[in-house]
């Protein structure tokens, strides 16, 4: 049976469970791209993310004696949320392995929707590692796995999400950009796409700490990745599944590859300016269009918001990474004179009137005349980074910039 089929039978199937979430306008992205910008607000749904569709169309698929066997999933959050809410909703006992770097709020969200149904184990520092357990474990266990990306099942679940899309607009879509961690959710929206309006470019989106997509497409085959930066939990991954990669490699237009950085921009935007909470792979989309400006202008765009579920204590990283991106904040390691009044002549002479400083770590050193400071510095604009480094060169303050050096900057600041 053709996925497209596939599609069409998990509409059914989810229909009473997962949201047919809106297709709102954005007027403020639409304002600054120049064209009509559409959000699909998967963030919407009882999960807070579109991993629900998935989730449920494969587990209430399974064989009244597959569903006896238990169920077992590896996930960094969303997946294991979606599998949490149909496991209680069919009466089923799930065990989810969760990597142990899991923000608390997303292993408590998957207590709460999967209640006595559900266990949670932590194991792994990764996706990558919490699935190779669980996959042992199943194994062992003799239940069924329900993979989160790699399965028909569960792209089919995410392709609905298409069909919903050509429903809720009369006007043809343009591009679509649709967020990639394993690809289930591209490959899933991408066949529905490439069947019912070829005319539309796919656009998939993925964080720059883990291009394994992007990776795996230039080189022509599904390759792992060694390293990964795995801020952007929901969709980052060291490898994708085998068949969402042959599905995207031909069905998708392009990739792109958005900063960490850039991500928690978007973040803070969104909820400054319009009230939208979304999680770092959820804010993946939007911050994509800055990547693409030029070919979208009068075009008709949909971003995929794909989940909400953000956890608060992030909010400090959240920032401080945005202001890292965006040039405003600077870290120095200076020789700094050990007298009276040298910080007061340092805020005087060397920073500029909307400067401030956002961290100081100083400790005396006896019988020296200088010794090392380290200071982060927030501006209001980030030309005025020269001004800070001619009056530091102008005074002959002997300092090395912190914010290249990412061994360095890692020892001394986080």
């Amino acid at each position: 049976m053709e996925l497209l089929d596939k599609v069409y039978e998990a509409r059914e199937r989810i229909k009473n469970v997962a949201l047919h979430t809106p297709l709102m306008k954005n007027e403020n992205l639409s304002e600054e791209f120049s064209a009509q910008v559409l959000l699909k607000r998967e963030d919407l749904q009882p999960v807070r993310s579109y991993k629900l569709r998935g989730a449920y169309n494969k587990i209430v698929s399974l064989t009244d004696n597959e569903k006896s066997q238990g169920v077992v999933c590896a996930s960094a959050g969303n997946h294991a949320q979606g599998v949490a809410f149909a496991c209680f909703k069919l009466n089923i006992k799930a065990t989810i392995f969760m990597p142990v770097t899991t923000p608390p709020q997303k292993t408590k969200q998957v207590k709460l929707f999967g209640k006595d149904r559900v266990e949670v184990v932590l194991k792994g520092d990764t996706f990558d590692a919490s699935f190779e357990e669980a996959k042992r474990f199943c194994d062992a266990s003799n239940s069924i796995f329900i993979h989160p990306f790699d399965d028909d099942k569960v792209m089919a679940g995410q392709g609905t999400i298409g069909l919903e899309l050509l429903e809720d607009t009369q006007i043809p879509i343009d591009y679509l950009f649709v967020p990639i961690g394993g690809g289930g959710l591209a490959a899933g929206v991408s066949t529905v796409f490439k069947h019912l309006s070829p005319h539309t470019k796919i656009i998939g989106v993925e964080p720059a700490g883990a291009p394994s997509m992007t990776n795996s497409i230039a080189k022509g085959i599904n390759t792992t990745l060694e390293d990964i930066d795995k801020f952007v939990d929901g969709a980052s991954v060291k490898r994708v599944g085998e068949k969402t990669f042959k599905i995207c490699k031909d069905n998708l237009e392009d990739t792109v590859l958005v900063p960490e950085g850039k991500i928690c921009t978007t973040i803070l935007r969104m909820y400054n300016e319009e009230a939208i909470v979304v999680e770092p792979a959820g804010a993946l989309t939007i911050a994509a269009l800055d990547f693409y400006k030029e070919q979208i202008k009068g075009k008709h765009v949909v971003c995929v918001v794909s989940g909400s579920n953000n956890d608060i204590t992030r909010t400090e990283e959240i920032k401080e990474r945005s202001l890292l991106y965006e040039g405003l904040k600077h870290y120095f390691l200076l020789r700094f004179p050990q007298r009276a009044g040298a910080l007061k002549e340092f805020v005087n002479d060397i920073l500029g009137p909307n400067d401030d400083i956002a961290y100081f770590q100083y400790s005396k050193k006896t019988n020296r005349e200088t010794g090392p400071v380290v200071v982060g510095v927030e501006l209001q604009d980030k030309a005025d980074l020269f001004q800070i480094e001619q009056n530091l060169k102008n005074r002959n303050i002997s300092y090395q910039y912190l914010n290249g050096n990412e061994d360095l900057f890692t020892h001394l600041i986080i």
